[in-house]
């Protein structure tokens, strides 16, 4: 997706004499003057309002305030329409007013602006609310001119129903903005809600990757009865068994970093049981193999609860050095953190280890209290314990002397680098780690409508602990990450990103050349910024050496097999990473995507079951399953049947599937599933989950009218979806994704040599000796341009190709797809479909 800033539009400055500034009170409440004197005018307002204000000393209100007033008027928007004459500047007290005339658009585009102005202010936190109605010129009782009516009140209570970063617009703004291709994006529908007097309000919340909140507001998530509000969703539902979307990296969410393994899970069931997962035979379980339980805080606060997350996650990542061992990974053993009464047999089977090790943290003062116990899992028996009372300053060498014992309970053998690697510790910093956390966490939204944004906070947080501790290696690996998650996925796809990552890589080199965390910078940068895989399997191998539990090592490799077309060996891995950390529902998702590309789709649906087994409400899952039969079989009755079940039981859950819901009703030529499907699609579109490439909604309506002989209303949505797809290009002419949708979008506006050049240069960027996952989409997608366009002999070449190759289109989508039947009834097509059918039982 563009960036906010390059898609708000040139300021056009008006022109009008006037500007008046009253005080606070007088501009909402004056409105005693004569009827027969009111010169009525539509308004564009905007309300601002400093969060937290009431509750700061005066000296901080006004200082407050001060910088605010800075910050406003040093706006290109609010400095234009001044100048012009075109403006009312009212203040309220704890914000302000800000009346533009003539402009609809000048109240976003002032909004957008103050949002990148404070960026440079954390301490300051405003909601914004934003209305067009009327208004009227009043005397005030200072009698100074001013201006009050219904187009100030409404707005006022527009932004009373957003929280701190809220850009909330009345609908009828709303509307007004999204006849424009360039704010479309923004506009997230929120839906109704009663406010005072009984009156009804339609929301719609205006945010993009620099502004805005995208969280639905406090008093829409608390009411009890929303009108018909939609909610936000974090899941697209993009995969590559639907047509036509040609960013199919089954890969890219999984592999999007290193620190993968330590991200939190989606979503996780309250009672893992033994009966919702599959157990390791007790046979086959490793005598020294362990899982560090999540400890328990057994104090209220927040530090207490950060000790015991830091102290219990330290000495996983201790033992898991030492190759003796199997160390189960955190991904895995954190589900269990909510389990008050555990039962330890379960979870040693479910986990498959011999041992278990938990423990509990208090914290008062200076002073913290550790008991940690060791627990045999197969006969429910107490191997070791201790209580350690230690100073706060000494957590970190505690969190090593605990490692160090188990290592000897477990009776490891230790090689003297091992023993060396048990005694360091990653910061002294205790500010450092919680900033680090706190970053694992944002890095972890990959998946997120609001992923850049997370990265580029995760960045920001970073930066901040390598400047406390410049010798914190974790901290220069996440932001690595960080920078390369945000080239790889299209956020920021250039060679100044690329840059970042390099010069932080550098500086962790001088740090120490042979730690495990540099080693995994230096792959990650390898793979994803040059797909240089050699340079990143030999990485990887010297990163083993020091992390030999790290599953991500395997998952990693697995993920550059698919990528190099070793997929029995991509297999092979997904199931050594899976073996350390078993109830990682990505990796169980992922090694089913492994499978689906292989068109092997009983092994798929056996997979996605296993993932369903940790998390048996993901409706993603629950769907991709589904799928598989019209994928192998071209039968599309489970897959109607799971999307119906889905809605009867959730109605709002559409748009979180609305990806299902829109092919699937296109394969059944069914236009009104296909229309309800996209008024479940939000304003911005579909964001691949795994890659995070936006397909815009226009892209959608385009494809829907087009299908259905509504040729006027396809040149429109396919138009305004150009306007997307040239900029993507123009901003990162070599990423793929996006020459690729531009040239189906240019071939379904019949601009032909447009078309083809623009989906060869896909092909080109990415082909599938590059890339044997996300290279066969990009030709498939190239088949059917030359099928629009009328190349009837280039397209069933390109279609022969893909119908060869793993990750290639399947049998159900060109057996039932309206998208081919240009090509229906040519012998060859025909030919190639049945090349691809499933065979006689």
């Amino acid at each position: 997706m563009a960036n906010g800033h390059a898609l708000v539009p040139s300021l056009v400055p008006d022109r009008d004499p006037q500007l008046t500034i009253v005080s606070a009170d007088d501009a909402l409440c004056a409105t005693t003057t004569r009827s027969s004197d009111l010169k009525i005018e539509i308004g564009h307002v905007l309300c601002i309002d400093a969060v937290g204000y009431s509750k700061l000393l005066i000296n901080a209100q006004s200082e407050l305030l001060r910088q605010l007033n800075e910050i406003v008027r040093a706006t290109p928007q609010f400095q234009s329409a001044a100048a012009a004459g075109k403006l009312f500047r009212l203040p309220t007290g704890d914000g302000m007013v800000l009346v533009f005339r003539e402009n609809p658009e000048a109240p976003v585009r002032c909004a957008l602006e103050i949002c990148r102005a404070l960026r440079g202010q954390p301490g300051i936190e405003l909601r914004m609310g934003i209305h067009s109605g009327p208004v009227n010129e009043v005397t005030d009782v200072n009698e100074r001119e001013n201006i009050a009516g219904a187009g100030i009140n409404f707005a006022q209570r527009v932004m009373d129903c957003g929280d701190a970063g809220h850009i909330l617009l009345s609908k009828h703004v709303a509307e007004d903005l999204e006849h424009y291709a360039h704010w479309q994006p923004y506009l997230h529908d929120v839906g109704s809600f009663e406010v005072k007097h009984g009156a009804v309000i339609s929301l719609v919340n205006l945010y993009n990757d620099e502004a805005g909140n995208p969280a639905l507001p406090a008093k829409f998530a608390q009411s009890r009865s929303p009108r018909h509000g939609r909610p936000l969703v974090e899941r697209s539902g993009l995969r590559p068994t639907s047509l036509l979307l040609p960013l199919i990296a089954f890969g890219v969410f999984l592999v999007a970093a290193f620190w993968f393994v330590a991200r939190p899970a989606p979503s996780r069931p309250n009672n893992p049981t033994l009966a919702n997962t599959k157990n390791t035979p007790a046979s086959s379980i490793p005598e020294k193999s362990i899982a560090v339980l999540p400890f328990e805080s057994l104090s209220d606060d927040k530090e207490t609860a950060f000790f015991a997350d830091g102290i219990q996650d330290e000495i996983l990542t201790d033992l898991a050095k030492v190759a003796d061992l199997k160390v189960i990974s955190r991904t895995s053993v954190m589900q269990y953190k909510t389990i008050r009464a555990r039962n330890l047999r379960e979870i040693g089977q479910q986990l498959g280890v011999a041992r278990v090790l938990e423990g509990s943290v208090q914290h008062a003062g200076n002073r913290i209290r550790v008991n940690a116990q060791l627990i045999d899992a197969r006969t429910d028996t107490h191997l070791w314990a201790q209580v350690y009372d230690r100073d706060i300053a000494d957590v970190f060498v505690l969190q090593s002397e605990i490692a160090k014992t188990i290592a000897d309970q477990l009776q490891a053998k230790l090689s003297p680098r091992e023993k060396a690697a048990l005694g360091q510790v990653p910061t002294t910093d205790l500010v450092a780690e919680k900033l680090w956390r706190q970053a694992l966490d944002l890095v972890g939204l990959a998946s997120n409508p609001d992923a850049k944004s997370a990265l580029l906070r995760a960045v920001a947080l970073l930066e901040e602990a390598v400047a406390r501790d410049p010798h914190f290696l974790r901290a220069y690996g996440l932001l690595v990450t960080a920078h390369i998650d945000l080239y790889w996925q299209g956020f920021d796809h250039t060679a100044t990103r690329l840059a970042q990552a390099r010069k932080i890589i550098d500086q962790a080199v001088k740090i120490d050349p042979n730690a495990g965390d540099v080693h995994l910078m230096q792959a990650d940068y390898a793979y994803k910024a040059f797909r240089d895989y050699d340079k990143a399997r030999a990485e990887l191998d010297l990163a083993r050496t020091t992390m030999p539990n790290n599953p991500v090592i395997d998952i990693y490799t697995a993920a550059m097999d698919r990528r190099q077309g070793r997929w029995e060996e991509s297999v092979r891995n997904w199931e050594r990473g899976i073996n350390l950390d078993p109830r990682n529902f990505r990796y169980l998702e992922e090694a089913a995507f492994t499978y689906q590309a292989l068109r092997r789709f009983d092994q798929a649906g056996r997979m996605f079951e296993r993932a369903l087994a940790i998390l048996p409400h993901d409706q993603f899952v629950h769907t991709e399953r589904a799928q598989l039969p019209f994928s192998a079989r071209a039968d599309l009755k489970p897959w109607r049947a799971e999307l119906s079940r889905i809605l009867s039981d959730d109605p709002t859950a559409a748009t979180g599937i609305a990806n299902g819901l829109f092919f699937c009703a296109l394969a059944e030529r069914d236009p009104e599933g296909v229309n309800r499907a996209l008024e479940a699609i939000r304003p911005e579109g579909l964001r691949d989950t795994y890659n995070n490439s936006l397909w815009s909604r226009a892209w959608f309506v385009g494809l829907a009218a087009r299908t259905f002989g509504d040729q006027v209303k396809a040149r429109v949505a396919f138009t305004a979806a150009r306007v997307i797809e040239e900029k993507a290009v123009h901003d990162q002419p070599d990423y793929a994704p996006a020459w690729s949708r531009l040239g189906l979008i240019d071939a379904g506006l019949g601009r032909k040599d447009d078309a083809i050049r623009e989906g060869k240069r896909a092909c080109e960027l990415l082909p599938v000796a590059k890339d044997t996952i996300d290279g066969p989409s990009y030709i498939t997608n190239l088949a059917l341009i030359y099928a629009w366009v009328g190349e009837k002999d280039r397209a069933l070449e390109q279609l022969a190709l893909s119908a060869k190759l793993p990750s290639g289109v399947t049998y159900g989508e060109l057996k039932l797809s309206p998208q081919w039947d240009p090509l229906r009834g040519d012998p060859r097509f025909e030919s190639i479909v049945g090349s691809l059918a499933p065979a006689a039982p």
